[in-house]
């Protein structure tokens, strides 16, 4: 008998969960290894999830819509038993090899009762942003507990999330009032990377009073924007941002670049855009500031070891994504930019694994693409920098040289780095971005690709 338990992969140290959005496999499916046999998405992608192993569907632990944890177990595979070809027999059948006929009897009706439970579906309950269980969903349709009263019911769980004994309470008290949370335990687990201190709810605040007219148009957030909405919330409420400006000299990059874009198309096949260029000087930066490239996780700081640079891409829809280079501080040019193509075309395709997503270690963003100077952009949890790209622009700007100054046409941008105080200091900041726009400054315009 050999039943594989097909389990929510982690997708990256921010991410705790991710919602059923279909399945691509029926139960009595025969699923070969490698097979995609449902799909997930979170605020950052949207992936499927494929099978280790082939074998036989044999049942579906959550609904399409469901919010499921990091590591839980959303499938059930009966694999193929080495050697004869044939399925592993399961726990009936081996009951029915060594039981008398009237047990069997017994036990194969508590089975069919199981399975039917198993799979009768649960209400759906979608329209809330709170987390339910299953288990509480199905004690709520089982007692008619309306939409409304389970949003009003106070949750014990983590995040403010309802447990069955909550539901249960309110139950008992006839639903005449809301029940009251129970005290925490004296002694409560420890917080992991993935979990917000910050956030108490899942519930987005409202503004009070605002209401929509005849004329005005209602757009609902979409589920990406919802869990979007969310997250920068939580960063905002962890993080205590503060930002450092600097402008930089970027004429020998655009220089050099021109002259040597149409040598790199035809000798490596891909573009040469300004992204590894810049992506090579953060990277150098992070390495020569190894506190920049940092987590805080409770009363202790986590040095990464590996530089991974997240880098944020628009998607078609208007959402963000952000894939991760990852190693970039060993990396060449060329190598970098075969990366920085490859993430970018693959996530405007929606093709991008979870693996690519995850263990980020810094973040860039380049609001420069929509024409904007500068911005002040919110930390990716759990970092503790990001940096934005400004456009690019020629201005007048004094340059000074051994025979006097004078005024001379430049290319210049803006470079904004946000980075969180509780742990980055002012001095620290700047220095980072400064050494950032000090590589660029310097840049070699006779450097052989």
């Amino acid at each position: 008998m050999a039943k594989f338990e097909l389990k929510l992969p982690q997708m990256g140290e921010s991410i705790a969960e991710a919602t059923l959005t279909s399945w691509l496999k029926e139960v009595g499916d025969t699923i070969e290894m490698d097979e995609a046999v449902f799909e997930i998405a979170t605020d950052k992608v949207d992936s499927e999830v494929p099978s280790e192993v082939e074998g036989v569907l044999t049942e579906k632990r959550f609904d399409i819509d469901d919010v499921i944890k990091v590591g839980e177990t959303v499938a059930i595979i009966e694999t193929v038993a080495a050697g004869n070809g044939q399925l592993d027999t399961g726990p009936d059948e081996v009951i029915k090899e060594v039981a008398a006929p009237e047990f069997v009897e017994q036990v194969e009706e508590t089975i069919e009762v199981a399975k039917e439970t198993v799979q009768k579906p649960l209400e759906d309950y979608s329209s809330s942003e709170r987390f339910y269980s299953p288990l509480v969903k199905n004690i709520a349709k089982k007692e008619g507990v309306s939409m409304e009263e389970l949003e009003s019911i106070a949750g014990s769980g983590k995040e403010g999330r309802v447990t069955k004994n909550d539901i249960l309470a309110y139950l008992e008290q006839g639903r005449s009032s809301k029940p009251k949370a129970p005290a925490k335990e004296i002694i409560q687990k420890p917080e992991t990377i993935a979990e917000s201190p910050a956030a108490e709810s899942d519930q987005p605040h409202e503004v009070s009073g605002v209401q929509a007219n005849g004329e005005d148009e209602v757009i609902p957030l979409s589920r990406m924007g919802k869990l979007i909405a969310k997250h920068m919330a939580e960063s905002v409420a962890t993080s205590a941002h503060v930002q450092s400006f600097i402008e930089v000299d970027v004429t020998n990059v655009v220089n050099w670049r021109l002259k040597t874009k149409d040598l790199f198309m035809e000798r490596e096949g891909e573009k040469l855009t300004f992204t590894p260029i810049f992506m090579e000087a953060i990277a150098k930066a992070l390495k020569k500031f190894p506190m920049i490239n940092i987590s805080l996780v409770g009363d202790s700081v986590i040095k990464k070891k590996n530089i991974n640079i997240g880098m944020a891409a628009a998607l078609p829809d208007g959402n963000l994504i952000v894939p991760v280079i990852k190693n970039a501080d060993q990396l060449n040019l060329v190598g970098m930019a075969k990366v920085v193509n490859d993430l970018a075309k693959r996530a405007r395709e929606n093709a991008l694994k979870p693996d690519e997503i995850k263990d980020g270690t810094y973040t860039v963003t380049n609001v420069g693409s929509f024409g904007s100077v500068f911005g002040t952009p919110i930390i990716n949890q759990p970092q503790v920098g990001i940096l934005a790209l400004g456009a690019i622009r020629k201005v007048p700007a004094v340059i000074e040289t051994d025979e006097g100054d004078f005024i001379g046409i430049r290319h210049k941008m803006f470079l904004s780095h946000s980075y969180d105080h509780r742990v980055v200091n002012g001095a620290l900041g700047g220095m980072f971005v400064k050494t950032v726009a000090d590589y660029l400054e310097a840049w070699d315009v006779n450097r052989d690709i």
